[in-house]
C-alpha cells in the first residue's frame, strides 16, 4: 500500500513538472517559442483594422477589442442632433456603444434589411416621409413580424391594441393585422404623419410614437421646453431616439464598423401572390395549405395575421407562394359550394354591444353587420341578431 502511494505521488509530480514546462514554453520561458508566436498571425494582437486598437500598446498575443467612437455630427429626419451638449453626447454614446458591439444582432439586422428595406423605402418616398423612419421598425421589432411585448404591443411596428384599431388594423377573433407587415407599415406611417402634424418636429413625433402623444404634450407644457433632447421623459423614451440614431449610424455605414455582409448572405424578399378571398365560414389553415400543396408552416409564415388555426370567415387577402394562387382559389370555391350555414339567433340583452356579441360567438363584428344588414355598431335591447356558423 505504501509503495502504491509513493508511486502515485511520483506520477503526479512528473505530470506537474511537465505542465509547468508547457506553460513556460508556450508563454515566456523559451525564446524560440516566443519567436514562433510573433511570426504566427493567430498569436498577433487583433485589431480588426482599427488604427486606434493598433496603437493601443497591448501585450503581444492579447486580443484587443476595437474602439469605435460615436459620430461627432448626426441628424435624424433632417433635424440636427445637438451633440455640443455633453448630456446629449453621453446618451448617444451609450446607445451607440451597445449597438456597435452587438455583432450578432447587427448582422441579423443587415440580413433582414435586404428583405424589407427596399419596400419600406419605396413606401416612405410615396408618402413623402423621411427615409430615416425605417430605422424605427428596427428599434421596435428587429424587423421581425412576430415580435410581441409583455405590454401587449405586437408586430413589426409594435402597435398596442387601441392604437392599432385606431389606424385600421383589424383584431377580430382569429385575426390580428398588427402582424401583417404591409398593413402595419401603412398604419405606422399614418400614425407618424399625424404625430408630426401635431408637434411639427420629427424627434418629438418619434418619441410620442414610443410613449404616446399625450405624455409628450403634457411634459413639454409642464417642463416648458420643446426639444426632445431637453425633456425629462420615461427612461425607455429617453433612450429611444438615441437607439434609433445608433441603429441608423451602424446600418448606414456597416463597413466602417467592421461589418461586411457577403453577397447573397442577406434574406431575399419573399416571392408571393396575393389572393383575395371572401368566405362564408372559417377555413382550417391546414386544409388551405393542403389544397395548395404547401405546409401549414409556410402558410402561417406568409400570413402571421392569422393567429389561430383557421382563417376567419369574411374577406381576406392571403399571401401564397408564387404559382399557388389558382390552387387556393379552386379549393376555396369547392368549400363555398358545399357550405350550408347554420344560423343562430341571439336576442340582445341590456348592456350588450355588437363587439361583445361578436366576441362571444367568435365571429368578426364586420360579419355581424353584413349578416344583419347593419350600417353601424348600434344594437337595441330585444333586437334579434343572426349569427352564421360552420
Amino acid at each position: 500500500m505504501i509503495a502504491e502511494k509513493h508511486c502515485r505521488i511520483l506520477v503526479v509530480g512528473i505530470l506537474l513538472i511537465l505542465w509547468i514546462g508547457h506553460l513556460d514554453y508556450g508563454h515566456s520561458g523559451d525564446p524560440s517559442a516566443r519567436a514562433a508566436q510573433e511570426g504566427n498571425p493567430s498569436f498577433r494582437r487583433q485589431s480588426i483594422g482599427n488604427p486606434a486598437a493598433e496603437n493601443a500598446g497591448a501585450p503581444g498575443g492579447q486580443f484587443v477589442v476595437p474602439y469605435f467612437s460615436a459620430p461627432e455630427q448626426m441628424e435624424l429626419c433632417g433635424e440636427p442632433v445637438p451633440l455640443d451638449l455633453m448630456d446629449v453626447r453621453e446618451r448617444l454614446d451609450r446607445e451607440f456603444t451597445i449597438v456597435v458591439y452587438s455583432h450578432a444582432q447587427v448582422y441579423l439586422w443587415l440580413k433582414r434589411a435586404e428583405r424589407y428595406f427596399p419596400w419600406v423605402e419605396s413606401q416612405l418616398s410615396a408618402n413623402n416621409l423621411p427615409d430615416d423612419l425605417k430605422y424605427v421598425a428596427v428599434a421596435e421589432s428587429d424587423l421581425m413580424q412576430s415580435a410581441a411585448s409583455a405590454a401587449g404591443a405586437a408586430g413589426p411596428w409594435q402597435f398596442v391594441s387601441a392604437t392599432g384599431t385606431r389606424y385600421g388594423l383589424n383584431q377580430a377573433f382569429g385575426l390580428d393585422e398588427r402582424y401583417d407587415f404591409e398593413l402595419a407599415t401603412a398604419g405606422a406611417f399614418r400614425y407618424m404623419s399625424d404625430l408630426f402634424r401635431l408637434f411639427n418636429n420629427w424627434t418629438l413625433a418619434i418619441s410620442a410614437y414610443n410613449c404616446g402623444e399625450k405624455r409628450i404634450q403634457d411634459e413639454t407644457a409642464r417642463q416648458k421646453v420643446s426639444s426632445y433632447y431637453l425633456l425629462k421623459l420615461p427612461q425607455e423614451t429617453e433612450r429611444y431616439v438615441f437607439r434609433i440614431l445608433a441603429i441608423k449610424e451602424v446600418l448606414s455605414h456597416p463597413e466602417k464598423y467592421g461589418y461586411v455582409l457577403p453577397k447573397g448572405a442577406g434574406y431575399p424578399p419573399r416571392q408571393v401572390e396575393q389572393v383575395n378571398l371572401k368566405m362564408p365560414c372559417s377555413v382550417p389553415l391546414q386544409s388551405m395549405a393542403e389544397g395548395m400543396g404547401i405546409t401549414y408552416r409556410q402558410l402561417k409564415t406568409l400570413n402571421p395575421a392569422f393567429i389561430s388555426d383557421a382563417m376567419p370567415s369574411g374577406s381576406h387577402t392571403v399571401k401564397v407562394p408564387e404559382g399557388k394562387g389558382q390552387g387556393l382559389m379552386e379549393s376555396m370555391e369547392s368549400i363555398r359550394r358545399s357550405y350550408t350555414p347554420v344560423v343562430t339567433q341571439h336576442k340582445v340583452a341590456k348592456g350588450e354591444t355588437l363587439s361583445g356579441i361578436a366576441q362571444h360567438y367568435h365571429v368578426a363584428k364586420e360579419d355581424l353587420r353584413e349578416w344583419n344588414r347593419l350600417k353601424g355598431d348600434q344594437v337595441n335591447v330585444g333586437q334579434v341578431i343572426k349569427i352564421q356558423g360552420n
